[in-house]
């Protein structure tokens, strides 16, 4: 083959190439996206449970394995964790559990790592989740219940008012469509949930009693809108029904929510109108026991004993309620009370100040 002809078959292969694959500008040279990565350690801090019991039997370890992220699931370095009411009846067997357990239902903090055909989220995101193992450093959790944080809302607002906040928001659109002008009564008003729900309760138009115990919680609750607030602990306090009934002109109020449980169900379906509900969601005092079906027929009154994760199962709903919660929250409507930062190692000191219902507002941990 003669030089010329060598030449011509250069031309054409190139003129060819030039069909196909688009030239390569010199300037911008071809290269691959780097890949964003985050160191991730072998071992974290952490609080386990290994049996069940009382705040002694939360054991805080310092070099508790770091979880791989499965198909499906991100690993999320905890910046904060929530601490709930419900963490304590895992603790204690109230509710069952395998053991050994990390503890903990919420957490907000950043993507550290991305599990097999996982989309939606990348190492760097700031996010905020729901499922368990909160107790901890880092956490494995599933990306169908995690959410993008918006800017201009901190980790430590959001984990005063996720699990809470859309607990509130389902319970008053879903369990009882709460309507303006009903008369609502509130158990634990000054408590993380009560806190929040006082404000939704009046933001819809409701008027509202709330219950709580000792001066300092009444003034707290009266200062967010309740329309009737009663001190429990108060002398006058101790006949509440008869307050509620005072207060309602003798008729009982249309929604009872109820999260203290023993010391307050008998209470509650007096206090609640013919044709009322009433809707338990805690047991801060220890469980409602069985009640004889025929005890609600006098007042023909409906009960509910629902909980956050039957509403939000699809993501469409569980993002339907984190839109509601951080539009609220980022307009300032509603307002989060944080009780105090802990350190992670102060957990058990957490739990003791819940049970013993020393927290105004919700109580956080610093993993």
């Amino acid at each position: 083959m003669s030089l010329c002809t060598l030449r011509r078959s250069s031309i054409r292969l190139a003129a060819l190439r030039s069909q196909i694959i688009p030239a390569i500008p010199v300037s911008r040279p071809f290269a691959f996206a780097p890949i964003r990565t985050m160191s991730v350690p072998t071992t974290m801090k952490a609080v386990v449970v290994e049996q069940t019991g009382g705040p002694e039997v939360l054991q805080y370890k310092t070099s508790y394995p770091v979880p791989t992220p499965q198909e499906g699931q991100l690993l999320v370095r905890n910046n904060i964790s929530g601490v709930n009411f419900i963490d304590t009846y895992f603790r204690t067997g109230l509710y069952s559990s395998p053991k050994p357990e990390v503890l903990g239902r919420e957490g907000a903090g950043t993507v550290a790592a991305v599990g097999p055909n996982t989309s939606g989220f990348q190492v760097g995101d700031r996010v905020a989740w729901l499922a368990n193992g909160g107790y901890a450093e880092y956490t494995a959790v599933p990306a169908a219940k995690t959410v993008k944080i918006p800017e201009g809302i901190s980790d430590e607002d959001v984990m005063a008012s996720f699990l809470s906040g859309m607990t509130v928001l389902s319970f008053v659109k879903e369990t009882y469509p709460v309507q303006k002008g009903d008369w609502v009564l509130l158990h634990a008003a000054a408590g993380g949930a009560g806190f929040l729900m006082t404000q939704i309760l009046k933001s819809i138009g409701a008027k509202v009693i709330g219950t709580a115990g000792g001066a300092e919680k009444c003034a707290i609750v009266k200062d967010l809108g309740a329309d009737v607030v009663i001190d429990y602990r108060s002398e006058e306090g101790k006949d509440w029904v008869k307050l509620v009934k005072e207060a309602t002109g003798g008729r009982g109020v249309d929604v009872v929510y109820d999260s203290v449980g023993k010391d307050t169900w008998e209470g509650s379906l007096e206090a609640v109108k013919r044709k009322g509900t009433i809707v338990w969601f805690g047991n801060a005092s220890g469980p409602v026991p069985p009640i004889p079906l025929p005890k609600l027929s006098p007042k023909c009154v409906k009960i509910a004993r629902p909980t956050l994760f039957g509403y939000i199962e699809t993501r469409e709903e569980f993002e339907y309620y984190t839109n509601e919660l951080f539009t609220r929250l980022k307009s300032g409507e509603l307002k989060v009370k944080i009780h105090k930062v802990y350190p992670l190692e102060q957990i058990a000191q957490v739990h003791t100040d819940l049970e013993g219902r020393k927290t105004m507002g919700k109580p956080l941990v610093k993993p």
